[in-house]
């Protein structure tokens, strides 16, 4: 059985990931004022944080339309007997509904399946590519939806931001609203909880805060994937994923980068671990 996955770009997927799996990624929007780009087509990852860091005016994004998943599901379903479509918690983005509507566009008969990962960046990139996996080993497209569904609670992700400034800027906060009253200079710590932002700790120094992320993914023990996303920060990426190798093989994990669209939200000095539990 032939099956294809679609994504969209707040996955954060390695370009060589996306090319070796076949996978589709569709873009986000990124918009400086009546200026519109499309996630890492129009805009690379270093022009987008050079302008964030002095911005004329702060950029906002907005979801795919379904007829960006349309078109997308139109071109790869000639080849398909099933796609699944992997996608943003729709807790924070329209882009699960824009999937959806486009999914009950499509004339050409071909199955497709829309997961709600309920994560972003690289707890989503792990359900993305599970079912990449999976379907290049033949997998059907009953048994990657089961599983990738089932992943979905065992998926956990931690950052740690160097401000909440950007989350309040795109209104993606959440819970984490409960930090804005800390002094100043506290880097706070977030996860996810049911697809939202919630707080999890707060520290001083960056060299704390990797710990603190060391700690989280402790107390899980050992991993299925491991995933280390950083905005602007690749040598604490790499400490990072040195860090864990006790949790996952070093050499296995997936090492990324966060693109525009979640670097609006997240700010430059994100830096992001996300695991699946065995």
């Amino acid at each position: 059985m032939v099956v294809k996955v679609v994504t969209e770009s707040g996955a954060d997927l390695p370009p060589q990931l996306i090319e070796e799996l076949g996978i589709t990624v569709v873009p986000l929007y990124i918009r400086f004022g009546e200026e519109v780009h499309r996630d890492r087509v129009t805009i690379s990852e270093d022009e987008f944080y050079k302008r964030l860091e002095h911005p004329k005016i702060h950029p906002i994004t907005s979801q795919p339309g379904p007829q960006d998943f349309l078109e997308a599901y139109q071109k790869v379903a000639a080849g398909a007997d099933g796609i699944i479509s992997v996608h943003i918690s729709s807790k924070l983005s329209g882009t699960c509904n824009s999937a959806l509507m486009a999914k009950d566009m499509m004339v050409k008969s071909c199955p497709i399946e829309v997961v709600d990962t309920l994560s972003v960046t690289g707890g989503e990139g792990i359900s993305a590519l599970l079912a990449a996996r999976m379907a290049k080993a033949g997998e059907s497209l009953e048994n990657i939806t089961r599983e990738v569904k089932a992943a979905v609670p065992r998926t956990h992700l931690f950052a740690l931001f160097d401000t909440l400034k950007y989350l309040l800027l795109g209104g993606r906060i959440g819970k984490a609203k409960a930090l804005l009253g800390s002094i100043l200079n506290i880097k706070p710590l977030l996860s996810l909880k049911d697809g939202e932002v919630i707080p999890v700790g707060q520290i001083r120094t960056r060299a704390k805060g990797i710990d603190k992320l060391v700690d989280f993914c402790q107390g899980y023990g050992k991993a299925q994937d491991l995933v280390v996303v950083h905005a602007t920060t690749p040598d604490e990426a790499v400490t990072l994923a040195d860090r864990l190798s006790p949790l996952y093989d070093r050499n296995k994990m997936v090492m990324s980068r966060l693109g525009p669209a979640l670097g609006v939200h997240m700010g430059p000095g994100a830096l992001i671990v996300a695991f699946r539990e065995e």
